[in-house]
């Protein structure tokens, strides 16, 4: 070859990043010499030297910095043998010690030129490639790899002359494009590549030196077509080509606009000199608008002061400046903020209860708080706006009820929803002086309504959370307090603002998430769950007509009958709200819908047979409830955060020592409380006639369905003493019984909540008799008698008074007959037992 030896190009047509160990450094070519010896070899041992971020082709001489002990004993042992090394590239550049998978097959044959220890410790091969291999097998990986690799025999040159040279003259060409249009790389590089005049080593040298990525380059290593590899080398090439020119004309480009920015200023500047020569206006036109938007507006005497303060600064600023834009937010914010614009409360008190009662159905306790705070304020004038916080399961229209209010007090309606909400910002807003800032969302909504006493709902004030950008449920003290809230500071208003006037009010599903301190700033008002009676009621009258409008039906289309409306809540949505039930509705209205779509014959009325047909199989069994024939099986109460719900307590005996398991996903409390029960039970256990031995000869399992359902809470302990206590007597339980109540060891029966919940559970699920605590009496007494109706609540001071109520004299049918050990080894049957 005829092209200057060991030329230093400092070539990669891309920059390098930082050397890691096994990484390549600046590539030198070189000429193809001493192939031969490979000539007529098909097979060879040769250690592997894995390598990242680079691939070595044939005729290339590149240093690599090796860091990797197994890779330093191999060049080491290679340098003082034949110097000889096979280079393979990996293909996760982030594995440290890649395994033998994590290479690719085809590597190429390398001699070790030179081998350099650096003063920090490092050491540096000069490497040049041979010949490509193909990995046939590996023999061993310690101390480092070898493999039995097969040579691969390329062409070397093309037999048509005037396809090579075409060849040779595109990939030069492109190259010189290449280094044209990159200045970082040193114009000798464009001498040594004039000098190449081997096909084969021209496009090896290419190859290494382009910036593409390892999966590419290992593809060019792999074909053996000259042809092939420099039709894909171009593609690489003009690729690259079209970066950099894009690269160019992005720099032109922002050059461009500087120069034209500087020019627009010197311009704006003689404007100004000018305006101010002949004696002209030089005040903006938007600061005349805000001007005039300010000359009659009815704000506080600080609200004005800062405008007017703003709007200075704005007059003596360059309107290209970054804080222009800014300054002329901040003063529209300000003057379109309703400061002392309210609207005319209705005090028609008789209209504002007509209302509520055509919303919504029930829910009286609510309506009457509404009717007191607008009598007070119809005495009054100028009472300030009360917290409340409607509490209560889903679908039972506490947002709704919202828009009501808003309706029967004459007021605009605005619904801020706080479900997920973690920035601190999204309630007091950002500073100014950042970029993007805003102003808090209380402040937003009211400028988007126009009034400063709209009926404002916080939706989901228990869903909010907390992280790294603060804590919006403390942000939200200072708006809901009646006592801090007239003096409400925004941090992008930066002055006060009075919210006293917002009547607020708040939906929860949970108290419990409730921040402590924000909770005691609301007046709670509960809305429990509807009784079968109540949802028959909103069914026709208001999600019936909502549901046959929405689908485009008329009243004469569709008809409901009770039974059908009764059948869907009994049989299909077992739930506290309406939602579900809505929903079901909607789908027995699409079928009709369809049918009328279609001019079908279709059954117009709607009864429970014809809503078993249209909505299937019923989802909930009303006879699953009401089963007593099983020892040890007992209905108890619980909430949820949706509403009430039954639950069972199964418990059952085998021989044993007396292990106590306990099984269905059970929380602490329940677990203490089963522990509990077993403890008293063992205690008291002459007063149900139970032998003592029984406990040490029988094992107990206690389990709560559903399995996959977590489950906590004292409501149990009652229920669980009644299951073991059934099991070891093998008494009926009272059928149609169920019970809610703590215990204690010494045998009292201690109060529990969401007892309104838990009766609407027990009268849904077919329940008459119900155990409570006699301290829940107070509970009971704060429900409305409808709730009541069909309902037997016996209340219970003791543990005795619960088993005397429980459980029946009968026994089940075919009773366990308990066998004990009676001392001499050998098990007896006990007949003094009674079971």
């Amino acid at each position: 070859m005829k092209h200057k030896r060991n030329q230093n190009l400092g070539i990669r047509l891309s920059e390098l990043s930082d050397l890691e160990s096994d990484q390549l450094i600046p590539i030198l070519p070189a000429e193809e010499e001493g192939e031969d010896e490979y000539e007529n070899q098909k097979e060879l041992t040769l250690p592997l030297l894995p390598i990242k971020n680079t691939v070595l082709f044939p005729g290339v001489v590149i240093p690599i910095t090796v860091g990797r002990q197994k890779s330093v004993k191999l060049v080491k042992d290679a340098y003082k043998g034949n110097r000889t090394i096979g280079v393979v590239a990996q293909k996760n550049m982030n594995s440290e010690d890649p395994e033998v998978s994590d290479l690719y097959r085809v590597g190429t044959i390398a001699k070790i030129l030179k081998l350099l220890v650096l003063p920090d410790g490092n050491t540096t091969i000069i490497i040049q490639g041979k010949r490509k291999f193909e990995i046939n097998k590996i023999i061993t990986e310690d101390p480092y790899l070898e493999a039995l690799v097969e040579i691969i025999h390329e062409e070397k040159t093309l037999d048509n002359k005037h396809e090579s040279k075409a060849l040779m003259q595109s990939l030069k060409e492109a190259a010189n494009k290449i280094l044209k249009l990159n200045p970082e790389i040193p114009q000798e590089a464009q001498v040594a590549l004039e000098n190449i005049e081997s096909p084969s080593f021209l496009t090896h040298f290419l190859s290494s030196n382009i910036n593409a990525e390892v999966r590419e380059k290992q593809e060019l290593l792999e074909l053996t077509s000259i042809k092939d590899r420099a039709t894909k080398l171009l593609e690489y090439m003009l690729r690259e080509i079209q970066l950099l020119e894009l690269k160019q004309e992005i720099h032109s480009k922002v050059h461009s606009d500087i120069d034209q920015q500087q020019r627009d200023y010197f311009l704006r500047q003689q404007m100004k000199v000018l305006q101010d020569e002949l004696g002209m206006e030089s005040s903006d036109q938007e600061i005349e608008m805000l001007r005039l938007k300010a000359r009659n507006k009815n704000w506080p005497f600080e609200a004005q002061k800062q405008f007017e303060k703003e709007l200075l600064k704005i007059g003596r600023m360059n309107p290209a400046a970054a804080e222009y834009p800014i300054a002329i937010n901040y003063c529209e914010f300000l003057v379109d903020l309703p400061w002392e614009t309210i609207t005319k409360d209705h005090f028609d008190l008789q209209r504002a209860l007509k209302i509520l009662n055509k919303d919504h159905y029930g829910l009286e306790k609510v309506k009457e708080r509404i009717i007191e705070y607008l009598a007070v304020l119809k005495l009054k004038q100028n009472l300030k706006g009360p917290i409340l916080c409607l509490y209560g399961p889903p679908g039972v229209g506490k947002t709704s009820l919202g828009r009501s209010i808003a309706e029967s007090l004459g007021r605009k309606y605005v619904r801020m929803s706080l479900g997920g909400l973690r920035d601190e910002a999204e309630i007091r807003g950002h500073r100014k002086t950042y970029v993007g800032a805003l102003p808090g969302r209380i402040l937003q909504n009211l400028k988007k309504v126009g009034t400063s006493n709209p009926v404002f709902i916080l939706d989901e004030i228990d869903k909010i959370g907390s992280d790294f950008r603060g804590d919006p449920s403390s942000a939200l003290l200072e708006v809901l307090d009646p006592e801090q809230n007239s003096t409400f500071v925004d941090n992008y208003l930066e002055i006060e603002y009075d919210l006293s006037k917002i009547l607020f009010i708040a939906t929860a599903n949970s108290l419990d998430t409730i921040h402590p301190a924000l909770r005691d700033r609301m007046e709670i008002i509960e809305i429990n769950g509807y009784t079968q009676e109540e949802k028959v009621e909103i069914a026709k009258k208001h999600l019936i007509p909502k549901q046959r409008k929405e689908h485009g039906l008329k009243a004469k289309d569709i008809k409901f009958d009770v039974s059908g409306i009764q059948k869907v809540i009994q049989d299909y949505t077992r739930e506290s709200g309406v939602r579900n039930l809505e929903r079901k509705i909607g789908s027995l209205v699409r079928n009709v819908a369809k049918s009328v779509a279609m001019e079908e014959t279709y059954t117009k009325n709607i009864n429970s047979k014809r809503v078993e047909e249209i909505l299937g199989t019923p989802i909930f069994d009303q006879e699953l409830y009401q089963d007593n024939e099983v020892a040890g099986v007992v209905t108890g109460l619980a909430w949820t955060p949706v509403g009430g719900e039954i639950l069972f307590v199964e418990s059952s005996l085998n021989r044993g020592k007396g292990k106590l398991t306990l099984s269905g996903q059970l929380g602490d409390v329940m677990k203490e409380s089963a522990t509990a029960a077993l403890s008293y039970l063992k205690a008291n256990a002459e007063t149900l006639d139970i032998d003592h031995q029984i406990f040490n000869f029988y094992d107990l399992h206690i389990h709560v369905p559903a399995g996959a359902v977590p489950k906590d809470g004292p409501s149990a302990g009652i229920t669980m003493l009644t299951s073991i206590a059934s099991i070891f007597t093998q008494r009926k339980v009272k059928k149609g019984l169920a019970m809610t109540g703590e215990i204690t060891l010494r045998g009292k029966v201690l109060p529990v909540g969401g007892i309104k919940e838990k009766l609407l559970a027990a009268r849904r699920s077919g329940i008459t008799d119900i155990i409570l605590s006699t301290r829940n009496t107070k509970d009971v007494n704060e429900i409305e008698k409808q709730y009541l109706t069909g309902l037997k609540l016996h209340f219970v001071d003791t543990v005795e008074q619960v088993l005397e109520i429980a459980l029946l004299k009968t026994k089940v049918k075919n009773p366990i007959k308990f066998i004990l050990d009676n001392g001499n080894g050998h098990p007896v049957e006990d007949k003094n037992i009674k079971a």
